[in-house]
């Protein structure tokens, strides 16, 4: 009977979460966000730093008349910072604010594809101890022998990030 319960939520998970992602690298790792959450992908371009913000906050671009944070992905997550190449490029995702939708950059090493990941193909995060540690994690996506982190567009900013971003606006 529990065996039935937990197979249920994962399939309930999987499901809910099956859909188009555009996969990105950091590092040696792959991660998907939900297509729908994507505005554009742009080359990186000249961003104003913004005093006063986290480390991994790099500033605002002006973006056909519209300014739009971004942040770097990889100091977010807590990984060494790396030099801009010709592969680096910033996607810029909408994603739910206390004061409605807001326009975010986000940095990342590359771009891969989009991908169209089944219901059956996506399982639950990890369980690491804490919800804190995977709570940005909508789950794992199963593609071929290898495994995406399928990300929550408007966790990973969360809320500390939205605050600054929102003074910035």
């Amino acid at each position: 009977m529990a065996a039935e319960v937990a197979e249920k939520s994962v399939d309930s998970v999987g499901g809910d979460l099956a859909g188009k992602y555009l996969t990105f690298n950091l590092g040696s790792e792959e991660y998907g966000v939900d297509i729908m959450k994507v505005r554009e992908i742009i080359g990186v371009m000249e961003i104003t730093a913004v005093p006063h913000t986290p480390e991994y906050i790099k500033g605002v671009i002006n973006l056909r008349g519209r300014v739009i944070p971004v942040l770097d992905l990889r100091l977010s997550f807590g990984l060494e910072p790396r030099e801009y190449d010709d592969r680096t490029c910033i996607i810029v995702v909408e994603v739910v604010s206390g004061n409605g939708n807001i326009m975010i950059g986000m940095l990342v090493d590359s771009v891969s594809e989009v991908l169209n990941i089944e219901g059956d193909n996506i399982e639950p995060p990890p369980d690491f101890g804490t919800a804190a540690e995977t709570e940005s994690i909508l789950g794992m996506g199963k593609v071929k022998e290898e495994v995406k982190i399928l990300l929550d567009v408007d966790r990973v900013v969360g809320r500390g990030v939205m605050e600054h971003l929102e003074q910035v606006q």
